[in-house]
């Protein structure tokens, strides 16, 4: 039976606990005659939250995606922050459609594709840690782009775009350049807080499918759809 837990995080699912562990038995053996009992059960209680909700930030649930050519997914687990119109001339070259996706610290911080695609680039890019609410974020903030090509008709160009916070820290890609992508694929993580961004070429044959305030699942919820595909 495949652990729940992705190996993006293995060495914070190893250090953390330890970690959290060596505290507890520090508060057992330290706390009586120094600290009311009640208080080292107050920390021992929190200190275990601790734990579990570190252990449930690296959960990476088995989904069963959707395989519908006609769609772009949700390339992460959040909610729809904003949408909006933007001139992405580096990769797209023209208008397109920014949907960008707030991730809590509880949410599922697993990337997947959004649909069948060729990874042509990715783009590293240091920078600020603004809240990943701001739409401004993905402009200043530390951030990974993932340039990718439809591998279905039509062979758009798409962005994906993987930005830090104020609290996430460290950007995961295990996609490489070159490599073709499954819709609803891993590929990587944000770790701790984040946001993920998807772009689409501005087109008359694609309808957009959610609206701010939305909540969607990676590989599940379509953000998108061509009309007229089959």
């Amino acid at each position: 039976m495949r652990i729940p837990l992705t190996r993006y995080g293995w060495p914070e699912v190893a250090v953390y606990p330890a970690a959290i562990a060596l505290l507890v038995i520090a508060a057992a053996l330290f706390g009586p005659g120094r600290l009311p009992a009640w208080s080292i059960a107050a920390i021992e209680g929190v200190l275990a939250l601790v734990l579990v909700w570190a252990l449930m930030f690296f959960r990476d649930p088995q989904r069963r995606t959707i395989q519908d050519d006609t769609v772009l997914l949700a390339p992460a687990d959040g909610r729809i922050a904003d949408i909006e119109m933007v001139d992405e001339g580096d990769f797209i070259g023209g208008p397109a459609l920014r949907i960008g996706i707030f991730l809590s610290i509880f949410s599922t911080h697993i990337n997947r594709a959004p649909c069948g695609a060729k990874v042509e680039k990715i783009t590293y890019r240091p920078g600020q840690y603004l809240s990943a609410m701001n739409r401004l974020a993905g402009k200043v903030n530390e951030s990974n782009n993932l340039a990718l090509v439809r591998t279905s008709r039509p062979q758009d160009r798409l962005l994906v775009r993987q930005i830090s916070g104020a609290i996430a820290r460290r950007i995961v890609c295990a996609a490489r350049e070159g490599q073709q992508l499954v819709g609803g694929e891993r590929f990587g993580m944000i770790k701790f807080g984040s946001r993920t961004e998807l772009y689409l070429p501005m087109s008359e044959n694609i309808e957009c499918l959610v609206r701010v305030g939305d909540k969607v699942k990676a590989g599940l919820t379509p953000l998108a759809k061509y009309r007229g595909e089959q």
